[in-house]
């Protein structure tokens, strides 16, 4: 008996299958990939004739019809209800006459004070809710499509965070621009905090997120945010304690030589003549409060008062689904020693205020920054992630200190520009926190590399009161719509009300908030009295004194900050 011989064996991606009357044989393949052929969109046989593919086919409306055919956890289905349009009835809608959409950037400026961010996120008070609404009032957005931005297309290139700023942001959408005059009506549906600069049409395809190259930021502080913690600080007792463990004294001198009198001026001018004004008895109370754990914490009063604030907020904002909070906490008397304490606290203000940076202090700051430029792994500057995911490498093209400072009111404030591909959530604020922050302490500029490695560093992101996104680059959409004669998405163009916008509502808000609520006087000095390790990196003890035992850097800001801002954050898609 011959041997059977045995079949031929095939890779589980292909099998060989007989031809269609040829007599050869054809390789299936199991993925239509290994084929090398383009797999054809949507399936679609390319001998039909238009009418024939769309008979063939389900319409759009059953697409959608299906895509609202939910199951619950026990196999059961059930059809969601469309969303509702809040804006008009469904008679409104029948009774609209259909326009032509056309895919547009359209180029935004606004101030984000009062705002929780940028993206849509319901009806909370964010940036795209208002643009959305305007677009809807001046007729740019049909009726039909007025109850859901993904109607239209709606993807911004930068999400900036709650109370961000942006002089120059980008969003792509299908707009009604029949009008020759329809960036004027949607102006004027906006707040004066909020600004579109420009329309411009671009071709189908187009995303402002995908095609957006690269984005410029501004950060703006108080050069007095350089200076060294005060030495009663618990943060200064544990820097001059490191010092001395590892011989690093004189350098530390050295680093601190330019306001080596600043503090011991201060207190002979500003504070002095506050303590000598009291009995001694409220002195002795007030010098054992100035410097204790919780000194920055706001007064029960305050407290209060934020919180009435807030609940007026919420009030404000009907349709929240956030029930209306009735508990206020209680108010206590405030006594001698309260106002005491407040008059120490504004001759501190007063001379931080009168400050003016040194150059040194300067090309310190400078030095640190450029040490951020290129390409590293940046888990430590965001939140949930590891220095193994590759989304944390980021790639910094220049980080730059402007080497003249302005002079507002009696504060010196100093501008710091980041240009980069793209930005995690935080990641800006805790750069700069960082930087800040080692010339505060002296610390040695080695750190900033050990940043990069997989140890878990606890770094404060700075107020977010100020930054700002400066613009977004399109270099490689704008060299393709040049080839084909169309206009660049370019914030050139629109330079002079574009600055006069940045001057009124960024840059005198900034200002004014500031000089009105200190938030970077109390941040810098919040960081000086918190009694962890957390924050021991500053020394020159280093990472081996400030591990975190576990605790998450989001851990890290609640504790800072108290207020779980991040926990329903994406670090992916937030910027700065």
């Amino acid at each position: 008996m011959a041997d059977t011989p045995n079949p031929p064996t095939t890779s589980d991606a292909k099998r060989k299958e007989p031809s269609d009357g040829n007599g050869g044989e054809r390789t299936v393949w199991k993925n239509p990939r290994q084929s090398g052929h383009k797999r054809s969109r949507m399936g679609k046989n390319k001998n039909l004739g238009r009418a024939e593919y769309d008979n063939s086919t389900r319409s759009r409306k059953d697409y959608h019809d299906r895509k609202r055919i939910k199951t619950t956890k026990d196999g059961e289905t059930f059809e969601e209800a469309p969303k509702p349009n809040p804006f008009f009835t469904e008679e409104e809608i029948a009774a609209e006459s259909k326009r032509p959409k056309r895919k547009v950037a359209v180029m935004v400026g606004y101030s984000g004070s009062g705002y929780k961010g940028m993206q849509i996120n319901g009806d909370e008070p964010t940036i795209e809710r208002d643009l959305f609404r305007a677009f809807i009032r001046a007729g740019a957005i049909s009726k039909a499509n007025a109850n859901d931005p993904r109607k239209s297309s709606l993807v911004r290139c930068a999400r900036t965070d709650k109370g961000v700023h942006a002089a120059g942001n980008v969003i792509s959408l299908k707009l009604i621009v029949e009008d020759d005059d329809i960036k004027e009506k949607i102006n004027s549906h906006l707040p004066d905090q909020i600004r579109v600069w420009g329309i411009q049409r671009t071709n189908n395809a187009f995303s402002c997120y995908q095609g957006c190259d690269s984005r410029w930021y501004e950060y703006l502080l108080p050069s007095s945010c350089l200076l060294p913690p005060h030495p009663n600080t618990w943060l200064a007792k544990e820097i001059a304690r490191y010092a001395q463990e590892q011989g690093y004294e004189e350098t530390l001198a050295q680093l601190n030589a330019d306001v080596a009198s600043f503090w011991s001026d201060t207190e002979a001018n500003n504070i002095k003549p506050v303590l000598d004004s009291l009995d001694p008895q409220l002195r002795a109370q007030v010098l054992e409060h100035l410097h204790i754990d919780d000194a920055l914490v706001e007064s029960d009063n305050e407290k209060a008062e934020k919180h009435d604030e807030e609940v007026k907020d919420k009030k404000l904002e009907p349709q929240t689904g956030i029930a209306l909070q009735t508990f206020s906490p209680k108010k206590r008397q405030l006594g001698p020693l309260d106002f005491a304490l407040k008059d120490v606290k504004a001759g501190y203000v007063a001379a931080k205020r009168r400050y003016r940076v040194s150059q040194e202090r300067m090309q310190r700051l400078q030095d640190i920054l450029h040490k951020y430029v290129g390409t590293h792994i940046f888990h430590n500057y965001t939140v949930q992630k590891n220095a193994q995911d590759p989304s944390a490498r980021r790639h910094i093209k220049s980080f730059e200190l402007n080497p003249k400072p302005i002079i507002i009111g009696d504060t010196e404030w100093l501008s710091l520009k980041v240009h980069g591909q793209s930005f995690m959530m935080h990641q800006i604020r805790k750069m700069v926190g960082l930087a800040t922050l080692m010339v505060r302490c002296g610390t040695p500029l080695e750190r900033v590399e050990e940043s990069y490695k997989a140890q878990k560093m606890a770094i404060p992101k700075a107020p977010g009161l100020g930054l700002l996104l400066e613009r977004p680059v399109f270099e490689g959409y704008n060299r393709k719509a040049l080839e084909i004669e169309r206009e660049t998405i370019d914030f050139g163009k629109y330079e002079e009300e574009l600055l006069a916008f940045k001057e009124k509502h960024i840059y005198q808000r900034i200002f004014e908030t500031e000089e009105q609520e200190n938030l970077f006087h109390a941040f810098y000095n919040q960081i000086d009295q918190f009694k962890a390790n957390h924050f021991l990196w500053l020394t020159a003890g280093g990472l081996d004194v400030a591990k975190l035992d576990g605790v998450a850097q989001a851990d890290v800001d609640k504790q800072l900050e108290g207020d779980g801002e991040d926990e329903d954050e994406d670090p992916e898609n937030g910027e700065g």
